[in-house]
């Protein structure tokens, strides 16, 4: 199940299912990198009081969905029509949006904040949950390649992208959960006037 459909909890429940997922995660016996909350994260992102955090809901059509599926590319699926996001603002203007997204890396998830700014770029990416060997962890220094890129046909491992040495399976989950974001995000356009 993605972050996603987790937030987007018709009853009102995605913060307290996260929640207490990570409490789940928290608490297994072996330990997992990168352990911080949604809270957490938003906060670094659009570090308070002088940032504001609203969370929003778009709701995808089919059509959407087709779209979407067709600028993320074959390999970065998007399943989910229901989607949370987080948009920043500060003095009453929008500084950016952030967006969850949880998948599987090799038999077990990673979760990642990716935050696109008002240029429709990616700002910056944070690991909230890595349970693979910490070996195979996205490090800072890797994540900020991605930063100021759009979804292009150079946004792969075979074009800008750089491979982690000995961590395919990762370089590939967060490229496409890169691409998968990206594509959602021109779809909904959070900072388009209502």
């Amino acid at each position: 199940m993605s972050i996603w459909a987790i937030c987007s909890s018709p009853h009102g429940h995605g913060l307290r299912r996260i929640a207490a997922a990570a409490a789940l995660l928290g608490g297994a016996s072996t330990p997992l990198g990168a352990q911080i909350t949604l809270q957490e994260a938003l906060n670094s992102a659009f570090p308070p009081p002088a940032a504001t955090v609203d969370r929003k809901t778009a709701y995808l059509s089919e059509a959407a969905l087709d779209s979407t599926r067709a600028e993320a590319g074959p390999d970065a699926p998007v399943s989910q029509s229901v989607v949370s996001y987080y948009v920043g603002t500060r003095d009453g203007k929008p500084v950016g949006v952030a967006y969850f997204d949880s998948h599987r890396v090799r038999t077990v998830n990673e979760v990642l904040m990716i935050v696109v700014g008002t240029d429709d770029r990616i700002r910056e990416i944070e690991v909230l949950r890595f349970a693979e060997p910490p070996e195979y962890k996205p490090g800072e220094k890797w994540l900020a390649q991605f930063g100021g890129k759009t979804l292009t046909p150079a946004l792969s491992l075979k074009g800008d992208i750089v491979m982690m040495t000995g961590a395919t399976l990762t370089s590939n989950a967060v490229t496409r959960a890169v691409r998968r974001v990206l594509a959602l995000h021109r779809r909904i356009r959070p900072f388009a006037a209502p």
